[in-house]
């Protein structure tokens, strides 16, 4: 190798290795001072990339979270008052029954009758009472079937005893049911979906003492059809019953949870908790009286009527919060699984990532001793100039 002085080819060399060793050094220590493999875009474009969406994701899933378990204590809210309309409810019960019977008298039911007001007040106070974050639960919660509906005013000769939504667009929707295919098409113009019911028919109809349900679920409505003899039903229904009825849903106050984290509609679950005033369509206390013996009897049928109304209602807000229990533990699951995903590729591997800095270190060390001799070489010209 010449000996030269201009240019010491050693010390560029070794000057050369102890920047990428310093490089490396620094990349070391980044990575085991935040835990990330990936600081930054040039670290891993395609990872970086890959790891903010998972990071959105995973932000929205927990956000999801949080609003089932807001949206199970609501519905909680609520359940808890119409508990407590139940038990109003049984106790004007047994205040018509006692009134319904000969050993009263009229002035024994004036005091029958004060109580019976008074409980029929607590009912309206409760409905108007119960609120979670300054929304009202009980005078009709999110979308619902309004009474216009034919499918429900026309429930005496088709037999419809119940109309649950869950999702349902607002709009007019339109029943297609021709006599002879057992098929039922439910639409608005826009969606439709066409259901079969021949398996659970009893020949054309629905056997007696029995309901069916016929389910829409891609429209996000349940239709319940009873048979001749069930308590809660003025009619039955046979096959052809349901053509040309309407379904109206308005639109309501809240009602629906925010449980995925894209705008599409499977990613909410939508609650709907109809009037429960005493005056109201569910309850339909309105004239109910234990002033007499025939109108005390009349009132045990409303009450009746006003029990079921809130049980089923009950049962509707239950069914929604272990659904929304199951979608927590779904959703806990999911961030779980993104998690680990997003972390290998975002973490740093501190084992590997120790055994490099240790390297780099070394080497770094190394060339900065090996760049120190390099720089002494040049002055070995001097011993030929003397």
């Amino acid at each position: 190798m010449p000996l030269r002085v201009n240019n010491n080819v050693a010390a560029l060399n070794a000057r050369r290795h102890l920047n990428m060793n310093n490089k490396v050094l620094s990349t070391r220590l980044e990575r085991l001072s935040s835990g990330l493999r990936v600081n930054r875009a040039s670290d891993d474009a395609a990872g970086l990339n890959i790891r903010e969406g998972m990071r959105a994701e995973i932000a929205g899933l927990k956000m999801n979270v949080l609003n089932a378990e807001m949206g199970s204590n609501l519905l909680q809210v609520a359940e808890g008052s119409l508990n407590e309309v139940n038990s109003v409810l049984i106790r004007m019960q047994e205040l018509a029954t006692q009134s319904a019977n000969s050993t009263v008298t009229d002035q024994n039911r004036e005091a029958i009758q004060a109580e019976f007001t008074q409980l029929s007040s607590e009912i309206d106070r409760i409905a108007q009472a119960t609120t979670y974050n300054n929304q009202n639960l009980l005078q009709g919660f999110g979308n619902s079937v309004t009474s216009a509906s034919t499918v429900v005013t026309g429930s005496d000769t088709s037999g419809v005893t119940r109309v649950n939504i869950s999702g349902a667009e607002v709009g007019t929707y339109t029943f297609a049911d021709s006599t002879g295919d057992s098929t039922i098409t439910l639409g608005n113009g826009t969606v439709s979906q066409t259901i079969s019911i021949g398996t659970i028919l009893d020949g054309t109809q629905v056997a007696t003492g029995t309901q069916i349900v016929a389910n829409f679920d891609r429209i996000g409505v349940q239709v319940t059809l009873a048979g001749a003899n069930v308590s809660n039903a003025t009619g039955q229904y046979a096959d052809g019953d349901l053509d040309a009825q309407t379904l109206i849903v308005e639109s309501g106050t809240g009602g629906s949870f925010q449980v995925g984290p894209k705008d599409r509609a499977y990613n909410r679950i939508e609650v709907s908790i109809g009037d429960m005033n005493a005056s109201g369509e569910n309850l339909n206390l309105t004239g109910a009286s234990v002033s007499s013996i025939s109108s005390s009897r009349a009132t045990i049928t409303q009450i009746d009527s006003a029990i079921l109304a809130v049980s089923l209602q009950r049962g509707d807000l239950g069914a929604f919060q272990n659904r929304l229990n199951f979608t927590i533990s779904y959703t806990e699951n999911e961030i779980e699984n993104i998690q680990a995903s997003e972390a290998s590729i975002s973490d740093a591997d501190i084992a590997a990532e120790v055994t490099l800095f240790t390297r780099a270190q070394i080497l770094s060390q190394a060339a900065t001793a090996m760049l120190a001799q390099a720089n002494v070489l040049p002055q070995n010209a001097l011993a030929l100039l003397q």
